[in-house]
Parts: structure tokens; C-alpha cells; sequence
């Protein structure tokens, strides 16, 4: 289902809903569209599902760093008068909610990561010295998902024209850095938000241990698997992960 993008100001964003407010944070390569049954789910279940266009590839290059993003969510926070939000995160954008979420405590109402960077990824940075090579680019978007056929030709193609833009490289390898350097291991005993956290029992990109981790380190989290299941839990298994998450609201009254 293609929906509406509002501009309104510097923000880009989809908005469906009323209630609850749920900001979906997308990932470094990750489309908007990734989390379309995300946002039919729950705004059928009385939440708002708002998701920012992240200024990835817009920002300067010294503002193109995981805390730059995370202030910039703020900002967008500000700017719709939101507050209680649930922060909702893939992959770099679930590294951008711990780190708002570190900053802004008193905004976050609840935490969703899965497939988060923060404190481990095999950096969606590097291997790219054939990117020019097609399909070089398509199997490592297959490697991100357990079944490679959830890696379309359209979110190969998208991948194939990001890392053969110069411009778009640049801000991508900054970002794997930053993401690197933005390591919350010593954060994460601070931050009592509660998290759910919904994990790919075979992602390749962050790998197990890295919930596992997250899940010993974070003092208010539950952590839930997927089996049969890469980096992009919501899209590969869209069902089981909006049942979880639901679930995991009502315990939580949410």
C-alpha cells in the first residue's frame, strides 16, 4: 500500500492513526514502505504509526552521525507535540531510539528494537568495493533476510543506485562509523525505559548474542525471538512480530 508522505516544514513523514503514538525509526537502507504492515496493524488497533523520513543522506557530513539523528527526532517530536511516544527501531534506527531515548528519557513512554545496532553489526558499511557488480549487491540484500526472496528487485535496485552514489557512500560509510562509535554498552544499565525487544533467530547482520546482550544489559527489557528470521523481523515475519509486539503492549498497558 502505497500512503501519502506529508511535508510539512524540514519533516517528511507518513501519518495513520489516532491514539497511542508510535514513531517508526527505519533503518540505514531501509524504506518507509518496510513497515507497511507495521502501520495497517496498528492503526487498525487504536495507535497512531508516524514515520519520519530520516535526513540520512541530507544532513552534512559532519551532522551525519547516530546523535545528529537522535536530535533531529527530537526536534520532530517537538515539532507534532507528541509526548509518552513509543520509539519503534530497525537496525540503525533502532540504535537512533536508544540513543533519543538516552538523551530525552522523559519522551519515551517504550522502546521496540529489533535488529538494533548499538552495540554489534557486521557494518552494512563495508564490502562495497564491487558495487558496481549487480549481483555482488543482490546477494548481500539477500543476506540480510533468512528467506532471499524477501530481498525483491526493488529493494535490490534501491540498494544498487545508494551505494553507486558517491554522495549517498560517503554518508553510508559515515553512518557504519558512527554507528560503531556510538556504542551504548556503558549506556544501556542507565536507561529503564521498558523495551521489548524482537529479535531474527538468524540475522547475519546483528546476530543473537546481540539480543541477547541487549537484553542483559537494558534493566526493564523482554526479549522474543522469530525462528526463521534475518535482520528485518517485521518484514519477514510481519504477522508473528505484530502479534508479539500487541501482546507485549497489553502487558505492558500500553
Amino acid at each position: 500500500m502505497t500512503r501519502t508522505l506529508k511535508k510539512e516544514g524540514k519533516f517528511n513523514y507518513i501519518e495513520v492513526g489516532e491514539g497511542q503514538p508510535i514513531i517508526v525509526l527505519h533503518g540505514l537502507m531501509g524504506g518507509l514502505s518496510n513497515f507497511n504492515a507495521v502501520t495497517t496493524f496498528f492503526s487498525d488497533k487504536g495507535y497512531k504509526v508516524i514515520i519520519p523520513e530520516l535526513p540520512i543522506y541530507s544532513m552534512s557530513l559532519l551532522k551525519t552521525n547516530v546523535k545528529a539523528f537522535a536530535k533531529y527526532l527530537h526536534d520532530f517530536i517537538a515539532f507534532k507535540e507528541l509526548d509518552n511516544v513509543v520509539l519503534l527501531g530497525n537496525s540503525l534506527g533502532g540504535h537512533i531510539g536508544l540513543y533519543h531515548t538516552k538523551m530525552f528519557p522523559d519522551k519515551v513512554k517504550a522502546l521496540v528494537i529489533t535488529g538494533s545496532s548499538g552495540l554489534y553489526e557486521s557494518a552494512m558499511g563495508g564490502g562495497y568495493t564491487k558495487r558496481s557488480d549487480y549481483e555482488v549487491i543482490k546477494k548481500k540484500a539477500q543476506e540480510v533476510f533468512y528467506d532471499p526472496a524477501i530481498a525483491t528487485k526493488e529493494i535490490v535496485d534501491e540498494v544498487y543506485e545508494t551505494v553507486n552514489d558517491r554522495h549517498k557512500l560517503i554518508k553510508t560509510l559515515a553512518i557504519a562509523k558512527s554507528a560503531i562509535r556510538h556504542n551504548m554498552a556503558k549506556d544501556l544499565p542507565k536507561m529503564n525505559t521498558p523495551t521489548c525487544i524482537i529479535w531474527g533467530k538468524n540475522d547475519a547482520v546483528t546476530p543473537p548474542e546481540v539480543a541477547d546482550e541487549f537484553n542483559s544489559l537494558l534493566p526493564d527489557s523482554d526479549l522474543f525471538w522469530i525462528d526463521k528470521c534475518g535482520h528485518a523481523a517485521m518484514m519477514e515475519h510481519p504477522e508473528t512480530f505484530n502479534q508479539i509486539l500487541l501482546d507485549w503492549f497489553k502487558k505492558r498497558n500500553i
